[in-house]
């Protein structure tokens, strides 16, 4: 299974768990893996065939944009089922990073995989 990357990419919200984080826009980043078969898409050159990254890109915004949550652990899950409920994603990685958080560290964050690669369901069922 192939895998579309997206790096970095910078996510302006509402989050946090303290009052004065309520008021203010932050911005996170987003490290995402997702995996779909690129050989259709390659085959023929049609973006129709396979992950379109900037309409994915511009949905985490818009999903951000629409929500506001005190904790990055449910900005996460929700963004990932909205991302895999829009999209043909059986499976995904991502990674939020919320930089500034703790003083003196770059960022904190976490990292989640939902769904199933395809090889891994084909293992699961030989053993």
């Amino acid at each position: 299974m192939d895998r579309i990357l997206i790096e970095a990419l910078a996510v302006d919200t509402v989050i946090g768990v303290y009052d004065w984080e309520r008021t203010i826009v932050q911005s996170l980043r987003l490290d995402l893996s997702l995996a779909t078969d690129i050989r259709p898409a390659a085959a023929t050159d049609d973006l129709r065939l396979t992950l379109d990254y900037a309409a994915i890109c511009q949905r985490i915004q818009r999903f951000a944009d629409e929500h506001q949550f005190a904790l990055v652990e449910t900005f996460a899950e929700r963004l990932a089922e909205c991302l895999q409920c829009e999209f043909p994603i059986c499976w995904l990685r991502l990674i939020v990073r919320k930089p500034g958080a703790v003083p003196k560290a770059a960022s904190v964050g976490l990292e989640i995989i939902r769904g199933t690669l395809p090889e891994e369901a084909s293992k699961d069922r030989h053993l």
